[in-house]
């Protein structure tokens, strides 16, 4: 993986604008795997991303729905969260190859569980926490990388 950004968020306002930062930088139909341990401030981020794309409705962990859609804004935004599953045809089951094939935003909470579904060129959001917040880095993943180091 490339290392492309990082980010120090003291709360939770400054994850969100991390995400709006992101969100403004790329441009186009992606994939963006969201690293993480449980209340990192993966779905924080995602708000200041789906912001950024001129969502303006609510936004929620998709941890018991497992995916939750986002229209409304300059292209639609998936957002799933893979931590309940166990294997990869559940993912497949919520219509994982039907979203892949949409010009949107796939947005993926705990994606190391199942990184054989995504995309080999895509971008990876590694939020860890520190004694003053969190560190967030922007990778970019490419053919030839592990997707997951």
């Amino acid at each position: 993986m490339k290392l492309i950004q990082q980010w120090h968020a003291a709360d939770s306002a400054a994850t969100e604008q991390c995400g709006e930062e992101v969100a403004r930088m790329l441009q186009g139909p992606m994939t963006i795997a969201l690293l993480g341990e449980m209340g990192a401030g993966k779905t924080h981020w995602v708000k200041g991303f789906a912001r950024a794309l001129g969502y303006s409705g609510e936004v929620t962990s998709p941890t018991f729905a497992l995916v939750q859609e986002y229209h409304g804004g300059r292209m639609p935004i998936f957002h799933f969260d893979l931590y309940r599953l166990q294997q990869a045809e559940e993912v497949l089951q919520l219509g994982w190859d039907d979203y892949c094939d949409q010009a949107g935003v796939m947005l993926v909470e705990w994606a190391d569980l199942f990184p054989q579904l995504l995309p080999e060129s895509r971008f990876v959001i590694k939020i860890e926490q520190e004694n003053t917040g969190r560190k967030i880095s922007l990778f970019q993943t490419t053919e030839s990388s592990d997707p997951m180091s």
